[in-house]
């Protein structure tokens, strides 16, 4: 029986997978190792907390005698890695804490895995070690556009046929490293660490950076999960700048697809970008979910609109993001698997079905952080 540790189990991502897997691989051990800050909820997986294949750690990544000893009593045979800091609005507050988590976390556990696999006799044979990481870690694209044309506009500089483009250039597995914020750069040193214990020591690594993601179970610091709720509460709805910037949308389970195929068919020391082929300024996501969000509530659609606020624009804000998902879709055959308008109604209908959730997780010290972030910018 495999024994594969996933950490950040609780939160957005993690939940996703670790319910994918438990549901889909009875014959593995599933160990959700998990130190529920804020953003973790173990509430995102009461479906599967009774399952005899899954069980559940507390525990802090940079705890490295606690996981070297889960690793050897639970005889561990492969890591998933997305627990960490994430949020850019919070790095740029405090960047101490990302870089513990984000850098010295991952180290941990990369230090962890390579001595209790060494210690075996067969080594690194069957051994996997995947960190997820993020297309921020790649810095800004520019939204340069063909004479003539304005963006959006078809491309076929990506693998997909129907993407429709802000700029000429997208993130390729190949860009160099630029980040931008105290997130993205202590993402691309977790990054460079992971490599680097495959290139030193044989350590099959696997790379991934993904493009934003949304979906249920998303804590409500995130820009859909934040208007949903402030659209349901007709609270004002915070616009960084204006709302010119895009980004690229992934549906968070075509993400966890897309880690469980590459946990099991990707090449060892390769790196793979996981994109929707969905760009979208940040000001048209936000009006697509007013008419949803409008719509679902019986209010007349649109009618919310007047909530949208202009505030005074991020720190190092990057204009664009675009992940060219080629490799993954051409190596593996991954896709998307939803249209963004689709996936946005899933979400949408999840948040208002599930409002006891997302009023649990919009108490206490989030109110406390939103008002310090937002009511006076």
């Amino acid at each position: 029986m495999k024994t594969i540790v996933i950490t950040g189990g609780a939160g957005f991502i993690g939940s996703h997978v670790v319910r994918l897997f438990v549901n889909k691989y009875p014959e593995y051990r599933i160990i959700n190792l998990d130190k529920l800050t804020y953003a973790g909820n173990l509430a995102n997986l009461k479906d599967i907390e009774d399952r005899p294949n899954y069980k559940f750690v507390k525990m802090d990544i940079c705890d490295f005698d606690a996981f070297y000893r889960l690793m050897q009593d639970e005889k561990v045979d492969g890591i998933i890695h997305l627990a960490a800091e994430s949020h850019v609005d919070r790095s740029i507050k405090d960047p101490f804490t990302f870089a513990r988590t984000n850098v010295m976390g991952t180290l941990s556990l990369l230090q962890a895995a390579k001595l209790y696999w060494e210690s075996l006799p067969e080594k690194y044979e069957g051994k996997r070690f995947y960190h997820i990481s993020t297309d921020e870690v790649y810095g800004a694209l520019s939204m340069t556009h063909p004479e003539g044309i304005e963006p959006p506009f078809t491309t076929k500089a990506s693998s997909s046929e129907h993407h429709e483009a802000y700029g000429e250039d997208f993130f390729l597995e190949t860009t160099k490293y630029n980040p931008h914020s105290p997130y993205s750069a202590s993402k691309a040193g977790s990054d460079h660490f992971v490599r680097a214990y495959h290139d030193t020591y044989g350590m099959p690594t696997i790379v991934t950076n993904c493009s934003n993601n949304y979906g249920p179970y998303q804590f409500p610091e995130k820009l859909i999960p934040l208007f949903i709720n402030n659209i349901r509460h007709r609270k004002p709805l915070p616009v960084y700048g204006k709302g010119e910037n895009v980004r690229d949308w992934l549906f968070v389970e075509d993400h966890a697809r897309a880690i469980e195929l590459i946990f099991h068919e990707g090449k060892v020391a390769e790196t793979y970008n996981i994109g929707g082929f969905n760009e979208w300024k940040n000001i048209d996501i936000i009006k697509v979910v007013i008419k949803t969000v409008d719509r679902l509530l019986g209010r007349k659609e649109g009618e919310d609109m007047d909530l949208i606020t202009y505030v005074t624009d991020r720190l190092g804000h990057d204009a664009r993001y675009a992940i060219d998902s080629t490799k993954l879709q051409k190596e593996l055959g991954w896709e998307p698997s939803l249209q963004f308008e689709e996936g946005i109604e899933k979400t949408v209908r999840w948040y208002l079905d599930n409002q006891e959730w997302l009023d649990n997780v919009t108490s206490g010290d989030y109110q406390k952080y939103y008002e310090k972030m937002y009511d006076n910018r």
